[in-house]
């Protein structure tokens, strides 16, 4: 059996926490040839790297953002320990660790994940996000319980996947009063030509948008195109364009970037799914997320 040196392991936390190995030396009194070699014992033992120097600083690579993350859960544990032996009450929250995706709306994301917070023990929300491969790598290696996505993970990946729909929803164009009152009448035949503000080409949005426009005979005069969907909607705010969102979050973005609704269109639909690691959902956050997503959000 393989034995993990915890010492190495609260090194290697420490100088993550810190951000640098001088400062790691600073905490745990020691030097710093002490600290360097003990890192690299402990990166012969995971078979990785840990870290990666930008400059003077020390990064952490995709294992090493793994490592941390179980140390940090360990250390956590060992904390609440004495606490529990010493007679000090503890009140863990119940742990959920998330991943999203970069084109899913931040809007969606909330609206999803609020109602794990709504149970009655406490939930203390661990967020991430990044491209479908790296989340998927996190999810393999229990580093994530779930990851939310516009998009289902593919038959082909290798990682072993789940997916749950939660939903769909039809697709909203939506643009300052000004935009809305020169394009409502004859939508959506009056979208040729009109200003437009495109989420990125990786996007499912993207893909669905730019065959219905095909189909449509439709083209729209591209004034910008936006791989955050939040900074998509601040320059939809300025009258810069008119751009589209999912329907089911039409209400909230009109509030937040004072836009009105220019049309709706039922033919593009927006999907959105829980990717887990097992086939049945049992975490219950994320129980509680896929129930109100299907019944309220989506229902």
């Amino acid at each position: 059996m393989t034995w993990l040196n915890y010492h190495h392991l609260l090194y290697f936390w420490t100088v993550a926490r810190e951000g640098s190995i001088a400062r790691a030396c600073t905490l745990l009194h020691l030097t710093q040839p002490t600290i360097s070699g003990q890192l690299r014992t402990l990166e012969k033992a995971v078979g990785a790297k840990l870290f990666d120097r930008v400059g003077r600083n020390l990064v952490l690579t995709e294992t090493g953002r793994v490592v941390y993350r179980y140390a940090d859960e360990i250390f956590s544990l060992g904390r609440e320990l004495q606490d529990t032996l010493k007679g000090r009450p503890v009140g863990r929250p119940l742990r959920l660790l998330v991943g999203t995706v970069p084109t899913l709306p931040k809007t969606i994301v909330y609206r999803l994940l609020e109602p794990a917070l709504h149970l009655p023990e406490p939930v203390q929300l661990i967020y991430d996000e990044g491209t479908p491969d790296y989340l998927l790598a996190q999810l393999a290696v229990n580093a994530l319980d779930v990851v939310l996505s516009d998009v289902p993970t593919s038959p082909l990946v290798k990682v072993r996947a789940f997916n749950h729909l939660l939903g769909e929803c039809s697709v909203s164009f939506m643009g300052t009063a000004k935009l809305a009152a020169a394009y409502q009448r004859g939508f959506p035949r009056s979208l040729d030509g009109a200003p437009f503000l495109l989420p990125g080409e990786n996007s499912t949005l993207r893909r669905s948008l730019d065959q219905w426009f095909e189909a449509e005979g439709i083209q729209p005069l591209v004034r910008g195109e936006f791989a955050d969907s939040a900074v998509l909607k601040v320059f939809g705010s300025t009258g810069m364009g008119i751009f589209a969102i999912p329907s089911v979050v039409e209400e909230e973005v009109q509030r937040q970037y004072h836009v009105c609704l220019v049309g709706r269109v039922e033919s593009v639909r927006e999907r959105f799914y829980v990717i887990s690691a097992e086939r049945r959902l049992k975490h219950p956050a994320v129980v509680a997320i896929t129930n109100a997503a299907r019944q309220k959000l989506f229902g």
